[in-house]
């Protein structure tokens, strides 16, 4: 098992801290996009590019690579944000997100940027790709002569709770099970709001851990801010080979930003006006003033 130690768990959270002040820097330069989702995702994103992902930024076409889909499209804020920290474009694009012609649209566009393996945007959509995508994988690993040949790649599936309002999601898990596809692993960020409201009161979905495992699937729920649980949870799914993995990250949406923090409100509403702006950025760049900001 890829065990963290202190010192990688203090250079992930620094990691995460600067994904999520760009997360902050490029909303304020779109002047729209989602917030809440991105901020609170931070953590997963940093720990699978800075840890667990088997990727490469010199070779984003790499054919050993981990596959990632981004179902919840909608957060790519943080998906940019940390791919430009792991050194796949520079960080100072990031302040063209969702500008017309720039390669930073308001949903990833897989022709824009090679490590993108899938456009995404409808919701319930990602995990039936990342279906399709395992069993190529697998099918590729029964001939080493197949490109991509690997038995021990994995195909990583991230999901919003609330996509899981959507048919499509329940066919793919459905698939997975019986399938018994164990080099996918989805990742659901569970927290609680969707655009409208609240999740529990939009459309139920507890008890996410039975239906999971109805469709013969690992199930594990976590804390998806503690990078011991994310790594130990990923470590956990790779040790399975009878089934698929899930992993029910529980995350707090604007996770960083206390005024914004479990408001569903900013599921998709932008960063507000200059001073509200620097208010989010001194928060994030101080740990809510636990720390001097370089800025100051």
């Amino acid at each position: 098992m890829a065990y963290l130690e202190d010192k990688k768990i203090s250079f992930l959270e620094e990691a995460a801290r600067k994904i999520r002040i760009s997360i902050i820097e490029s909303l304020i330069a779109a002047g729209s996009g989602h917030t809440a989702g991105p901020l609170g995702m931070a953590d997963i994103f940093t720990t699978l590019f800075f840890h667990s992902l088997k990727h490469d930024a010199k070779r984003p076409d790499w054919n050993e690579r981990d596959l990632l889909v981004l179902s919840n499209g909608h957060i790519c804020p943080v998906y940019y944000a940390t791919l430009a920290h792991a050194g796949y474009f520079p960080v100072e694009e990031l302040k063209t997100l969702r500008k017309f012609g720039s390669r930073l649209q308001g949903h990833p566009h897989r022709d824009f940027l090679p490590i993108l393996e899938t456009s995404s945007g409808p919701l319930g959509a990602g995990l039936s790709q990342a279906v399709g995508m395992a069993l190529a994988l697998r099918i590729n690993a029964g001939d080493e002569s197949a490109p991509g040949f690997d038995s021990h790649r994995y195909v990583y599936c991230l999901m919003s709770d609330g996509e899981l309002d959507e048919g499509n999601s329940w066919e793919g898990a459905m698939l997975a099970g019986k399938e018994k596809l164990h080099n996918l692993i989805a990742i659901i960020d569970r927290n609680n709001i969707q655009i409208d409201g609240y999740t529990e009161n939009i459309m139920p979905l507890e008890n996410l851990r039975d239906k999971w495992e109805a469709w013969n699937w690992h199930v594990q729920e976590i804390d998806g801010h503690n990078f011991y649980d994310i790594n130990m949870a990923i470590e956990r799914a790779k040790a399975v080979f009878e089934k698929p993995s899930v992993i029910i990250a529980r995350t707090i949406p604007g996770k960083g930003v206390h005024e914004i923090e479990k408001n569903y409100k900013y599921h998709g509403y932008p960063v507000g006006g200059k001073e509200e702006a620097e208010g989010f950025l001194k928060e994030l760049r101080t740990l809510g003033g636990k720390i001097k900001s370089e800025h100051e």
